[in-house]
């Protein structure tokens, strides 16, 4: 795990607002415990799961329900009891183990806000875990001790996953480092980029400078040099330059203490129309930032998106129609076919996205746009994505092409972009009560 990671060295503020941040999470788990009349919520971290057929474990992904109370990443067999009024109770697993290192003893900033139980043998659980019949208990299935099986009480998850969208002072603080992490990357992987690396070079040149191994990374990185930037969660990375490196895209994040950041940014190797697109959707996505603001409608930031993209397009020369006929005829679509973006923080696509309330319900997508993860209203508090994109993908161009209204595209110029492959520029931002605060765009300053 890299250092400016670990649960050891976090942030000053992070440690600092670590108490309220608990604080919050309890008044939160009592509310949701009375919607589900339940005495204790019980969180399990997970357990260590083994590859098919063979004796190997694949990298342990720790429960965000968990990883929300504690720093604790690397921990399987770990439980956490709440119960409102008392002190949050910690079933700390550590195993007696001489194949692998076990878990060191507890020990932070955040130990001094839990009562913390070791146990070496799981079964000593049963001993001190609650009746279950008393509990809700949040976790994956295959986590179940004994009795004790996660049932993931509906009302309870609808209730904290909705109010997870807020975020507490130490989460901000968290995310807030996790932005400087991944623009260090960034900068590092534009270098590369400059240097002639190869998709495999520039990966490994962002994994150096932000200190992360392929394991510590929130989610695989989008590397795309030239066409391959045109497809959107592209998976490979090349290990040979091409002959000319024309164009970059970066999609890669970072972690600290569980809480990701999101960055994608496009270069162009050269100056010309790909260099002078790339810049025209900078001030574009700047714009779009700038309106998250309390009480906006994320689906009509989305739809102010595609209308600021009909006008690009048109002003470029890419379509020859007025916005308005772009909009009515469905010619953005084939060159922006994702959303604009998404909650972030304890996950990457952070949860209820669709939520109407804390009590459930689902906010649907605007009709024709069924990729968008984020349809709820914006409250400060909020962190989210904004990642306009402008891509060249053969296939939606394909069926642009044998449409009727295909004849309002400029395919000359569509052809000669194409290589380029795409544009999408992503920041993280907060939601506050005045003017929104770029997490992304405030790191790449301070760096």
């Amino acid at each position: 795990m890299a250092v400016s990671a670990n649960i050891e060295n976090p942030p000053v503020d992070a440690a600092r607002l670590y108490p309220q941040h608990i604080a919050i999470l309890m008044e939160r788990a009592a509310r949701a415990l009375d919607k589900c009349q339940r005495e204790h919520l019980l969180i399990a971290a997970g357990v260590e799961k083994y590859r098919f057929l063979d004796d190997r474990p694949v990298p342990f992904e720790t429960n965000p329900h968990f990883k929300a109370w504690l720093p604790l990443l690397e921990h399987p067999g770990c439980w956490l009891k709440v119960t409102p009024g008392h002190k949050p109770h910690l079933f700390y697993f550590q195993p007696e183990d001489f194949w692998h290192k076990p878990p060191a003893d507890p020990e932070g900033y955040w130990t001094e806000e839990f009562t913390i139980s070791v146990f070496r043998d799981p079964d000593a659980l049963r001993a001190l875990l609650p009746p279950p019949e008393r509990c809700a208990i949040v976790g994956e299935a295959d986590a179940a001790r004994e009795d004790w099986v996660p049932d993931n009480p509906p009302a309870l998850l609808d209730h904290l996953h909705y109010h997870r969208a807020f975020k507490t002072g130490y989460e901000l603080a968290l995310m807030r480092e996790a932005s400087r992490l991944a623009v260090a990357g960034h900068r590092a992987a534009e270098a590369a980029f400059r240097a002639g690396a190869s998709e495999w070079g520039i990966h490994h040149a962002y994994l150096r400078a932000c200190g992360h191994g392929e394991l510590d990374l929130p989610y695989a990185s989008i590397v795309g040099l030239n066409a391959n930037a045109a497809i959107l969660h592209y998976q490979h990375r090349e290990r040979i330059a091409p002959p000319q490196a024309l164009s970059l895209l970066i999609d890669a994040g970072a972690s600290a203490s569980g809480y990701a950041a999101d960055i994608t940014r496009t270069y162009s190797g050269k100056q010309g129309e790909f260099s002078a697109l790339v810049e025209k959707m900078d001030a574009l996505q700047r714009a779009l930032v700038e309106q998250v603001r309390p009480g906006v409608d994320y689906r009509d930031l989305h739809r102010d998106c595609h209308r600021r993209l009909a006008v690009l397009l048109a002003e470029s020369g890419l379509l020859r129609c007025s916005p308005e006929q772009a909009l009515e005829q469905d010619l953005v679509a084939p060159f922006f076919p994702h959303g604009l973006g998404h909650l972030i923080g304890l996950q990457v696509h952070d949860v209820a996205g669709f939520a109407a309330s804390e009590d459930g319900g689902r906010i649907e997508r605007p009709e024709g746009h069924p990729y968008l993860r984020l349809t709820r209203r914006l409250e400060p508090g909020m962190v989210v994505t904004i990642e306009p994109g402008l891509y060249f993908i053969d296939s939606l161009l394909a069926k642009l092409r044998a449409r009727p209204e295909g004849a309002h595209v400029d395919w000359a110029r569509v052809e000669a972009l194409a290589p380029y492959g795409g544009i999408r520029i992503e920041d993280d931002v907060a939601c506050t009560a005045d003017a929104p605060e770029n997490l992304s765009r405030d790191a790449f300053a301070a760096a």
